[in-house]
């Protein structure tokens, strides 16, 4: 028997992903025409022995959420629940306080995933290697170039044994070009190191002669609390994968996960049209004659009038941008040259100001004909008359 968990974090982060983030949370922000979870659990879902799917997070259980967990147990056949914390508890503090629900009808293991990763998910292989050792941890690395790994947890293996032998989270200075993916297998047993970290929390709170109870002893952070510390005592193992892997800490990273184009069987595209590579097309989606897409995402929803050229760009619920209008973002495709190379996950902001990069409009937003957008966000319910660069229109 196995279980998975699913780390979804709560509305407090994701900053990155605005203004996106203020119409739907982030974990059911579509690609590929589905909530970006439901590639988590159609993954976990095709394990053998699965048993159930627990999400732990600590947004609240608005009609959306609910919605989406009905489905998806319909479609997949499986329960699948949501469990809220009561307040932020790291990516490790919300596994120990739900330990009783993961742990209910003893599973051999369970996986553990956060959210913010796109990939192939090779549980099957993981879990393949997992009944060859049984070590408590195991976590699935990728490479990376020796740049990029510092944005990264970064782990110094054992090569023939694979044992973690040292791991630092986003350290200072080239540790490694193997990196965490996000993606773990963990026996029953591994939840004891985690309870080690919270009663030591509790011991400095009262050291510190303040309250050693939740939140502050119940935030556990994985990395660097418990992989960090166990690294190089025989408990931590990888699992390293050359497959599909990205982090999506902003909205940009969405455009590179796609690879073919997506249009939901609701949309309505005009055969002139050209689109791709890598675009996704909505629910109820008009794109008129003559359009090129390309590297963008049209949500539910929007009209493309005719002519209209959207590259690199989300464009929002609900939009219309005008015929033979011009939408346009900054490519942040990783270095063709380099193997090893990552897609970048950037701050939509530096010094106070908007990097160019990725065109996000918001809901509702109306660009009428002729208009030029470049590397610009534009809040929901705007209006445009005229071009824009490097702006920020509220």
């Amino acid at each position: 028997m196995l279980k998975a968990v699913i780390l979804i974090g709560g509305p407090q982060k994701g900053t990155r992903f605005r203004p996106l983030s203020f119409e739907v949370p982030k974990p059911l922000f579509p690609v590929a025409g589905v909530p970006m979870i439901q590639h988590h659990i159609e993954a976990c879902a095709q394990v053998p022995g699965m048993q159930e799917i627990l999400l732990i997070g600590f947004y609240q259980p608005d009609e959306a959420l609910t919605q989406f967990l009905e489905a998806a147990q319909q479609e997949f056949n499986l329960p699948v629940r949501y469990l809220q914390e009561f307040a932020p508890l790291g990516t490790g503090g919300g596994l120990y306080h739900f330990r009783d629900q993961i742990l209910a009808g003893a599973p051999e293991a369970f996986f553990v995933l956060n959210a913010d990763v796109c990939s192939d998910f090779p549980l099957s292989a993981m879990l393949d290697t997992h009944r060859r050792h049984r070590h408590p941890f195991l976590l699935l690395g990728t490479t990376a170039n020796r740049t990029q790994s510092l944005n990264y947890g970064c782990i110094v293996e054992n090569p023939q044994t694979h044992e973690v032998l040292h791991y630092v989270e986003k350290p200072s200075t080239f540790i490694s070009d193997i990196i965490n993916c996000g993606i773990y297998l963990f026996s029953p047993e591994a939840l004891k190191p985690l309870r080690d970290v919270f009663q030591r929390n509790q011991q400095d709170g009262q050291l510190e002669e303040s309250p050693g109870s939740w939140p502050g002893a119940g935030t556990i952070r994985l990395e660097q609390d418990v992989f960090s510390a166990l690294a190089g005592q025989g408990q931590i193992y990888v699992h390293l994968t050359d497959g599909i892997w990205s982090q999506i800490k902003s909205a940009g990273l969405f455009l590179l996960l796609l690879g073919n184009v997506y249009i939901h069987p609701t949309a309505k595209v005009a055969p002139s049209a050209v689109l791709g590579p890598n675009v996704s097309i909505g629910k109820g989606v008009t794109v008129g004659e003559g359009v090129r897409l390309r590297e963008s995402i049209v949500l539910h929803g929007a009209t493309l009038q005719e002519h209209t050229c959207v590259l690199h760009s989300i464009v929002g619920w609900g939009s219309t941008v005008g015929r033979w209008a011009r939408v346009e973002g900054t490519p942040n495709d990783p270095n063709p040259n380099d193997p090893r190379a990552r897609m970048d996950s950037e701050s939509l902001f530096k010094d106070g100001k908007l990097l160019p990069a990725i065109t996000i409009l918001g809901c509702r937003v109306r660009i009428p004909a002729e208009v030029l957008i470049l590397n610009s966000i534009v809040l929901p319910h705007k209006e445009l008359s005229r071009s824009f660069t490097n702006q920020i229109i509220l």
